[in-house]
């Protein structure tokens, strides 16, 4: 199991995530997101907002994804 931070995976906050894979880092981020959204918590709406743009470029995207896959490969297990 490895362990990531909201802050690590684009967010805003200091909460840590465990996970086996980056999969499951990944969904266990977007729901943590979810749910902030719906608080309107706005250090993670800006930081939403970040993301959004980077979206819009799929090559930006795919380039910031495979460096947190790979942050995620190097971390020792916890």
């Amino acid at each position: 199991m490895k362990t990531m931070s909201c802050k690590q995976l684009g967010g805003a906050c200091d909460l840590e995530f465990h996970a086996n894979t980056f999969d499951e880092m990944s969904d266990i981020s977007k729901k943590h997101g979810m749910e902030m959204h719906q608080k309107q918590d706005a250090a993670h709406l800006k930081a939403m907002q970040e993301m959004g743009e980077l979206m819009k470029s799929p090559e930006d995207m795919q380039k910031w994804f495979e460096s947190k896959k790979q942050e995620f490969d190097s971390l020792p297990d916890s």
